[in-house]
């Protein structure tokens, strides 16, 4: 059958393409990898250089296999992911890999171009892209955010495509089903950002509820920020943080934007510059404790960020069921083992649980609905599963009338078939 509506979820971690057909149907587009079939494609990229003098180019591949060959390769690479969280901020303007300048949008539309490869007439397919309520970032530029995406998607052959609120994606995912009138809030959690839709649906043509947004809501506090919290805890003193190093006679702290931007691992690979290695290599030299700051160049110059990435988000979701566990990396001769208690990740998550809430109530205050009036509760993303965020909501709204969806489906799916929706009717107009 023909695809009618194409529906893509470009997240910060992953990232999900579905396929709707005519008839309502929807199929989420597998992927073939190294390790298998997936569903979710990692949001990824790899470049190195291939061939030999003067005949070299920059190679790259995506996804799962953009993590496969960064952890096998011994080479000169760049590993890039989390792209996503640069949209907003001007700060990230261009990089260059291998002499070859890539601006924000060129390394997205390399990405968005492969995420779609194989897929027929996507220039001519209504198509619908999920995007955040509230851009990540401290001062997040929505203008520049969609204009970057808008951009990122032309030079990936889909210049026609059309946006949503992700969290809307999910509520039409939800609400497909529905037989009678309801008022739900979407919850949203995806590596970035956190987002929140009230959304009303009451009885439209043809047997089906119309979708009515009521108000939509965001922070940039997500599944990577309780990620930079064990870091900033767990992993960042064993490598440095906090410790000093020896300038004429004077102690003094290591300089603390090391740790800042190592904390946020998908910048990890953006540190491995010429400057900067003989910047930490100096401070090694008068350092008081330079094992950790020899165990933190290890671990930037050999792009073992991956790596330690998974150690933390293992201990994070053994934190979803268990009250302990112990946090193991073990490469290149750096070794952390580390036990955290769940009661210590929920302090220190508070402040981020904090401000999820704050966004939660304006969503509802500006949808001028109160917590009773919510008949649905749809969570989806892996930070659902975090026991203090679950908690909140349990706490807020009852358990019973929470529900946790597919982390990955549930808003490319949504996206899919709203995509369909509005192709119909522009057709019907």
């Amino acid at each position: 059958m023909t695809t009618a509506a194409i529906g893509i979820d470009f997240g910060t971690t992953n990232s999900v393409v579905a396929l709707a057909r005519a008839d309502g149907s929807v199929t989420t587009r597998s992927f073939a990898t190294r390790q298998g079939a997936v569903d979710a494609y990692r949001s990824a990229l790899m470049f190195w250089r291939e061939g030999r003098p003067p005949n070299t180019h920059v190679a790259h591949v995506s996804g799962p296999d953009a993590l496969d060959m960064a952890l096998g390769m011994t080479t000169e690479h760049r590993f890039l992911q989390s792209l996503k969280t640069h949209l907003s901020s001007r700060a990230f303007q261009e990089t260059r890999l291998f002499g070859k300048l890539f601006r924000l949008e060129d390394l997205i539309g390399v990405f968005l171009t492969d995420l779609v490869a194989g897929l027929d007439d996507v220039a001519e397919t209504p198509l619908v892209s999920g995007r955040p309520v509230v851009f990540a970032g401290e001062r997040p530029d929505e203008e520049l955010a969609l204009g970057r995406l808008r951009a990122s998607y032309g030079k990936a052959g889909m210049p026609a495509v059309d946006f949503a609120y992700e969290p809307l994606g999910a509520a039409y995912w939800y609400a497909r089903d529905l037989k009678t009138p309801q008022t739900m809030l979407v919850a949203d959690f995806g590596g970035g950002t956190s987002d929140f839709s009230v959304m009303r649906f009451e009885p439209g043509g043809a047997g089906r509820l119309d979708a009515i947004p009521l108000s939509h809501a965001g922070v940039g506090v997500a599944g990577d920020t309780f990620d930079y919290r064990i870091i900033e805890h767990a992993i960042s003193p064993r490598l440095g943080k906090g410790t000093q190093y020896r300038s004429f006679e004077k102690l003094l702290p290591i300089p603390a934007h090391y740790h800042a931007a190592f904390a946020q691992w998908h910048r990890l690979s953006l540190m491995k510059s010429r400057e900067t290695m003989a910047e930490l290599k100096a401070l090694i030299r008068d350092a008081v404790e330079p094992g950790k700051l020899e165990d933190l160049l290890t671990v930037i110059e050999y792009d073992l960020g991956y790596e330690l990435y998974r150690a933390v988000s293992a201990a994070k979701i053994a934190l979803s069921s268990a009250e302990q566990t112990t946090l193991s990396f073990r490469q290149m001769d750096v070794t952390i083992e580390t036990s955290i208690r769940r009661s210590d990740f929920d302090s220190w998550i508070a402040d981020d649980v904090g401000a999820i809430e704050t966004a939660l109530d304006k969503a509802l205050s500006e949808a001028n609905v109160s917590t009773g009036a919510i008949e649905a509760v749809f969570m989806t993303g892996g930070t659902s599963h975090v026991p203090a965020v679950r908690a909140l909501f349990d706490r807020r709204f009852g358990a019973s009338r929470v529900h946790i969806g597919d982390a990955f489906r549930s808003v490319a799916s949504g996206l899919a078939l709203l995509a369909l929706d509005r192709a119909r009717a522009t057709v019907a107009a």
